[in-house]
């Protein structure tokens, strides 16, 4: 049988009240870097692949990859990749069942975010 107060419930309550917490947005960014360093992995291969087409092709890719938005482009390749590896470290402890209480999850976000911003700039400085 039909619901007849269909038209009456509100459609999503929860969304007012809703506050997103520190894991989920680590989470959905782990999620964001890795689909991130897809991109940063595609334009490393058409670097490759134009040093072994020819000089003339090498030197447009090559100009564009170290240009200030190339350069832009591997500086958060280098980020996402160091936060998507602690992430992952970060994972890797939970799936051992240590660290699962919200304040100390808490505080593996923070040092993801945190060590990720940091060994990219010492990445950036040494490298």
């Amino acid at each position: 049988m039909a619901d007849v107060n269909r038209g009456n419930r509100p459609l999503s309550p929860h969304l007012t009240i809703y506050r997103p917490q520190l894991t989920s947005m680590t989470s959905i960014l782990t999620r964001i870097t890795g689909n991130a360093m897809l991109i940063a992995a595609l334009l490393i291969v058409w670097w490759f692949l134009a040093a072994a087409t020819s000089e003339a092709y090498f030197d447009v890719v090559n100009g564009f990859v170290t240009s200030w938005f190339g350069d832009l482009i591997m500086f958060f390749s280098v980020l996402g990749l160091w936060y998507h590896t602690l992430a992952g470290i970060r994972h890797l402890i939970w799936d051992n069942g240590y660290a699962l209480d919200i304040p100390t999850a808490e505080k593996l976000g923070w040092a993801c975010i945190g060590g990720s911003v940091l060994l990219t700039l010492l990445t950036v400085l040494i490298v």
